[in-house]
């Protein structure tokens, strides 16, 4: 029996346990798409953007573990994408992305609807593929499966000219492994460099771990934590690791970094021993480079060697899979935990004292962060909570308390609005037993608010919780401290009416703008288990992330918002605000 090339790129897919496929159709990719359709193993979600699509296949990797896939047709169809793409890149998220290509007799003619999509992405993917025989098909998505998959995960590109999904032949061979002798990433650290750690870790007096994003994607959760208990180290993570470790476990520090706590830029500012855990120093994390961890020994352990001594210095390089190394460490280090660091817990435990996510409530505002603190009252720190990005993103972070690894999803590298939404309705799609909430704002969620029709159709019931400031609140944020408050274009005063906008797409809409009906509106919200609801809470506009490295300064430079009986600590380098 022959198969056409598009049949062909189905069955890879089955083969590959793809059960979801994100994507919009075009000319293109029809014949994929007659291929989809002819079979029922494959649920496709038509979105309404192919932005959409990209994000909420992100969204769905990232909830589930497993790759997201999305298939768009040519020109537009890619390059609507590629945001999406490079969103998934800088967060290191597994995705496969099928674009469809003009005939390849048409290729650099400037054909309809043509772009060179090998080009285009080629900053933003792990790999891309161009497809120029059909008989290339089953082992080409075979191996961007496995790049996606392995070593550091990432958005892998194939792109398919419409005259290969339409070839045919006969007996296609379905590889059932990869042999790739340019691309073998090193998964078992050097004993060298665990016994160098080690000697680094039993020495150290003023320790500290840093735990990232790596940890999360590599599912090394459950490692990391018997690493924490075993050492009794305090533990600080990045926004990409949040609950990784659980947040309310005494030896959490919070997040570190441009909005971190107090304790844990503190403590990573004075200590001696820093220990990173699949996180990749990134700008908003270390801050002044010049200022980063002064004292400090840093022992630094990631799967991508390329990640290591790139933006900081390190003393010993552990490059092998977080989860493999976690284990190995902890075998070494069990029964050598002898040490004594008391009087580093005390001077953190001082620290802690500052409170540095206390806030001012205000009569007659509600305030973000209380709203953030209802939200995880009411879903018992349980739910799936997607974000887009700005102010809300942050408050999201500092006060839902994340115990739990892929509960927390959002764009940390590249910092993408709109992406909340669809991401929100691919984690759905991937956990459908667990509640989920956009956490957004009225910026951020017009830019993707279409997709609203896609959670209808394919009925994912999402909480969508937006803190109205009638402002792009962090651009007002740094309009106000670095601008001399002149706040260019930063100023929402045409804004629609979310509850009857979500109403017309037929969800339910409920507005809020007394902090007395929050708890309320939230629960009732969230007892609409089979809707999609939209939450319009009308919040402070004039409140501020505290607390906040500015540029330029050091872990122990920052600005601190907060009660009155906060006490001013200028002789340590701190400023209150």
């Amino acid at each position: 029996m022959e198969l056409n090339g598009a049949e062909i790129i189905v069955q890879s897919l089955q083969k590959e346990g793809v059960d979801h496929i994100f994507g919009y159709p075009g000319g293109a990719v029809l014949h994929i798409y007659d291929a989809l359709e002819a079979q029922d193993e494959i649920l496709h979600v038509l979105v309404r953007h192919e932005q959409g699509a990209a994000h909420a296949a992100d969204g769905y990797a990232r909830a589930s573990g497993k790759p997201g896939v999305v298939l768009v047709t040519s020109g537009p169809g890619i390059t609507n994408a590629v945001t999406g793409i490079a969103t998934a890149f800088m967060d290191s998220i597994p995705m496969v992305v099928i674009s469809g290509q003009v005939p390849s007799p048409l290729i650099g003619n400037d054909a309809f609807q043509e772009v060179d999509a090998v080009g285009i992405t080629r900053s933003c993917v792990k790999h891309n593929f161009l497809i120029k025989d059909i008989n290339d098909i089953t082992s080409v998505i075979k191996k961007a499966f496995h790049i996606a998959t392995t070593g550091r995960p990432g958005p892998v590109l194939i792109d398919i000219p419409k005259d290969v999904t339409i070839a045919r032949i006969k007996e296609p061979k379905f590889p059932e492994k990869v042999h790739m002798r340019s691309y073998n990433p090193q998964v078992i650290a050097g004993a060298n460099s665990i016994e160098k750690a080690v000697s680094l870790i039993t020495t150290a007096k003023q320790p500290i771990i840093y735990s990232g994003g790596g940890t999360v994607i590599g599912n090394a959760h459950n490692e990391l934590r018997e690493f924490v208990n075993i050492l009794g180290f305090p533990i600080t993570q990045t926004l990409m690791g949040l609950g990784a470790f659980p947040a309310t476990n005494e030896l959490s520090l919070g997040m570190l970094g441009m909005h971190g706590t107090y304790e844990a830029n503190m403590a990573m500012h004075d200590s001696d021993c820093v220990i990173a855990v699949g996180a990749r120093f990134d700008d908003r994390v270390t801050a002044a480079l010049d200022k980063f961890c002064p004292n400090a020994k840093i022992i630094h352990m990631d799967i991508d060697p390329s990640s290591i001594s790139k933006n900081v210095p390190v003393d010993v390089a552990i490059v092998g899979d977080v989860k493999q190394t976690l284990q190995e460490l902890n075998k070494a280090l069990k029964g050598k935990t002898t040490f004594d660091i008391s009087p580093w817990w005390k001077q953190i435990n001082d620290w802690r004292k500052v409170d540095s996510l206390a806030y001012k409530k205000k009569a007659g505002v509600i305030k973000p962060q209380t709203v953030i603190e209802a939200l995880y009252e009411v879903t018992n720190g349980k739910a799936i909570v997607t974000s887009d990005v700005g102010q809300h993103q942050m408050w999201a972070a500092q006060y839902y308390q994340f115990d739990e690894p892929r509960l927390w999803i959002n764009s940390g590298g590249l910092g993408t609005m709109g992406f909340g939404l669809p991401a929100a309705m691919g984690a759905k799609l991937a956990r459908p037993d667990l509640d989920v909430a956009c956490v957004t704002g009225e910026g951020s969620i017009q830019m993707m608010l279409q997709e609203l029709s896609t959670m209808l159709q394919y009925h994912t019931p999402v909480k969508i919780v937006n803190l109205n400031n009638r402002y792009l609140g962090m651009v007002r944020q740094w309009q106000e401290f670095f601008y001399e408050k002149r706040y260019a274009m930063s100023y929402m005063d045409a804004l629609p009416d979310f509850v009857k906008l979500a109403q017309s797409y037929g969800h339910e809409g409920i507005l809020i703008e007394k902090e007395s009906d929050l708890m309320p509106g939230l629960k009732e919200a969230f007892a609409m288990k089979d809707k999609t609801v939209f939450l319009d809470i009308l919040t402070d506009q004039t409140e501020n992330v505290f607390p906040m490295i500015p540029s330029g300064a050091g872990h122990n430079e920052m600005l601190l918002g907060g009660r009155d009986e906060m006490k001013s600590t200028n002789d340590e380098g701190l400023n209150l605000v």
